[in-house]
């Protein structure tokens, strides 16, 4: 298999597609666009009627960005900025016809689902980091930060003040935005930012972006703005300071729990301090997290646990200096250990306060502190977390961390396991990337520290890949220790269950895993993408032996309609330690299993009122077979109504005592919005894996910028027997975004 991989790994690094041939280098100068401030009052009204405007220099002749990257796009967009003593102003004209498409009005929706436009600003100019704000046609805001490498998609946890207006005409619309100087954080003395704008043409399933901006890198890359030159230094951006006090109350009852139904109230404050132009520090006491959307139930048929992403704004905002270490099977930090058991219940934080940003062009630095408190047997617990990041060369990093978890230890809650007394990791990263960003290399020391441990501590990462506009290969290689912990991380695979013995044995493991594609990108016809992927896997015990073994080749097909079918073959080799169930029936003994697998997946056009996805898998599954199938089906009266349903069925069926399975999970959202400021959203969800319905409606009101009121109703019930209640509650949280 590495044979394989490394072949196909090296003969695409022969490969160099026409696109990365850009002087990245040279876009400060190809890409300039001239910023001069007015002393007109602008009003944020969609209008830009303001002599400013007709004064100001206009970014125009966009680069087609997806599903193509090698021809300017023939829609017209025409961006403009100025600026006065408190703001940055953006005024975007999109040339296009009605109706658009504008799938939600809740704040935070994506523009890549919606017409608009997404503005990249990079007030530092090194390419380390950034802002992003996008506003769609209907005027429905996001924001976030931005970081160079940024790992997976922009999650909008970041929320600030800043103002917008749209109007829509017949053959165009018109995005108005107000920046205030003071919500940005820059060198007052750097005349030269960096700066992109990102158009969404959902009508024709495109993006196009101001600079060129290669098809195999995302939108907002830091690595591929142009330059916004200023007449002269910009305004000094103030004094930033925000407390954002909540009240919160609501009645509890937990039956299962034997609780009683109560009240109760409580109180807390966050506050935002910038402590200079790019280093921010963040407070939190008694924070409450009771308004943030609940976890979608998934069905587990694996031998492990499941990642659940982290919701919760606080842990989320400048995340990536904390999380980003390891790989998504292996992370020494996942902020969900802190304020949540096992079981996602919540365990009540008392402070926290987290500094992050540069402190110098090229360092940024993390620093967190949480404090939470005891709760039943769970004592009391201090977290604390160091990250560095020093970018090195022009686009690479050196990185090292340290994270502590220290149990408080009381008469009341003794810690009578030395492994819970405390566990510390410590680690460094290099990552390495050329300057275009297409060749990647990693690597990656982590050390456990844990009472009476010394040995089979240690996890090493390496892998390398190149990332090309229509080919990508990349390996990657983990050992992990036995004895490797990470209390205020995420690590699968290391925790097996023995369904006889009723227990768990860590073990440690080395695992391969290589993924090859080759991208064709049609210029003409219905197709905007074909991609041809085989991924392979491999696992070792720490011995050097054999444990699993996967390898399959797929086939996906783009539309430019939206729509897309996936399919392929997964052979799997898997040898079991530890005898593992699946069913009420006997466990399935510990031996070689050889199984195959064919799937496919479906999904028609997205913007019309009515799509659908659906899929399925069918094949062996260890010593039996597996069918499994879902189904979406999503009703859209655009913008304000959206309903989805979704369906899962997985059917597990094994020889003689073994057993046999049904698991189903039912799911609906059902989401109205009364407005750009005001929202519904409710989660039905049916889980008969975990024996659990759950209701969850949330109703929003932002009745001022980044300042909101929160009703939540949250209702459990068994499965089995059939709605028998669990536990509920209705809760209400208010909060105010206090400018000092």
């Amino acid at each position: 298999m590495r044979k394989i991989s490394l072949f196909f790994f090296f003969l695409i690094l022969c490969r160099l597609s026409p696109a990365q041939d850009i002087e990245v280098s040279k876009y400060k100068e190809q890409y300039r666009l001239h910023i001069r401030k007015t002393n007109d009052k602008i009003k944020v009204d969609g209008e830009l009627n303001e002599e400013a405007w007709k004064n100001a220099e206009m970014a125009r002749d966009f680069w087609l960005k997806f599903p193509r990257d090698d021809e300017k796009t023939p829609t017209r967009t025409e961006v403009k900025v100025t600026y006065d003593n408190n703001f940055l102003y953006i005024g975007a004209v999109c040339y296009d016809s009605l109706p658009l498409v504008a799938q939600s009005l809740k704040r935070e929706s994506r523009i890549r689902e919606s017409d608009g436009i997404g503005i990249v600003v990079d007030p530092m100019n090194k390419k380390t980091n950034g802002f992003y704000f996008s506003v769609t046609a209907y005027n429905v805001q996001a924001d976030d930060l931005l970081t160079a490498g940024q790992e997976g998609d922009i999650n909008f946890s970041w929320d600030n003040k800043w103002y917008s207006k749209t109007k829509i005409e017949n053959d165009h619309y018109v995005i108005e935005v107000a920046i205030p100087f003071k919500t940005l954080r820059y060198d007052k003395s750097n005349t030269q930012w960096g700066i992109n704008f990102i158009r969404s043409e959902r009508k024709k399933n495109q993006f196009h972006t101001w600079t060129r901006v290669p098809v195999n890198f995302p939108g907002p890359d830091l690595g591929y703005t142009g330059a916004l030159v200023w007449d002269a230094a910009p305004p000094p951006p103030g004094t930033n300071i925000s407390v954002i006090p909540y009240i919160t109350g609501g009645i509890r009852e937990n039956k299962e729990g034997k609780e009683e139904l109560s009240g109760d109230f409580n109180a807390g404050f966050d506050a935002k301090i910038a402590l200079n132009s790019s280093l921010n520090l963040d407070f939190t006491v008694n924070p409450d997290f009771s308004q943030v959307e609940v976890d979608r139930q998934v069905t587990n048929i694996t031998r492990f646990s499941i990642f659940f992403p982290e919701r919760r704004n606080f842990f989320l905002e400048n995340s990536d200096l904390f999380s980003s270490y390891g790989i998504p099977p292996i992370r020494p930090f996942y902020s969900r250990r802190i304020g949540l058991d096992n079981e996602g219940s919540t365990i009540p934080i008392i402070a926290g306060a987290r500094l992050t940003g540069n402190i110098t062009p090229k360092t940024r630095i993390g620093l967190m502190n949480m404090q939470t408190k005891a709760k039943g047997d769970f004592a009391a617990q201090n977290y604390s977390a160091v990250s560095m990041n020093q970018q090195v060369l022009k686009r690479s990093s050196v990185r090292a961390y340290f994270f502590n978890r220290s149990g408080i230890e009381t008469d009341k809650n003794p810690i009578n396991d030395p492994l819970d007394k405390y566990g510390r990791n410590a680690g460094g990263e290099f990552s390495f990337t050329n300057e275009k960003g297409n060749v990647q290399a990693w690597s990656g020391y982590h050390h456990s520290m844990k009472k009476n441990i010394d040995d089979k501590n240690v996890y090493i990462n390496l892998g390398a890949g190149y990332f090309g506009r229509q080919f990508f290969s990349f390996i990657n290689y983990d050992n992990l220790g036995t004895n490797y912990y990470a209390d205020m991380g995420f690590v699968q695979r290391i925790e097996n269950y023995d369904a006889v013995k009723d227990t768990v044995i860590r073990l440690g493991y080395k695992s391969y895993f290589c993924e090859n594609q080759y991208k064709i990108l049609p210029k003409n016809g219905k197709l905007n993408q074909i991609e041809f992927n085989l991924e392979s896997f491999l696992v070792l015990n720490p011995d050097n032996s054999f444990n699993e073994f996967s390898i399959g080749p797929s086939f996906a097909f783009d539309s430019r309609n939206t729509s897309t079918i996936d399919f392929g073959l997964d052979y799997n080799k898997t040898k079991l330690l530890f005898p593992s169930s699946f069913t009420d029936g006997d466990p399935l003994p510990a031996s070689t299993y050889h199984y195959t697998q064919v799937w496919v997946r479906l999904r028609s056009d997205s913007r019309k009122e009515i799509s659908a996805t659906g899929g399925g898998r069918i094949g062996g599954f260890y010593n039996g077979n597996i069918i499994q199938l879902n189904s979406s089906l999503i009703y859209r009266n655009q913008p304000k109504f959206t309903i989805e349903l979704n369906c899962e069925y997985n059917r597990l069926n094994f020889p003689g005592s073994y057993g046999k399975e049904n698991l189903f999970l039912l799911s609906s959202r059902i989401e109205y919005s009364f407005s750009n400021s005001m929202f519904w959203t409710t989660f039905l969800q049916y889980n008969t894996q975990s024996n659990n319905i759950n209701i969850n409606s949330r109703f929003q009101w932002r009745y001022k910028p980044a300042s909101d009121f929160f009703l939540v109703y949250t209702d459990n019930y068994f499965s089995d027997p059939l709605f028998k209640n669990k536990n509920r509650a209705l809760v209400f949280k208010l909060n105010y975004w206090l400018n000092m």
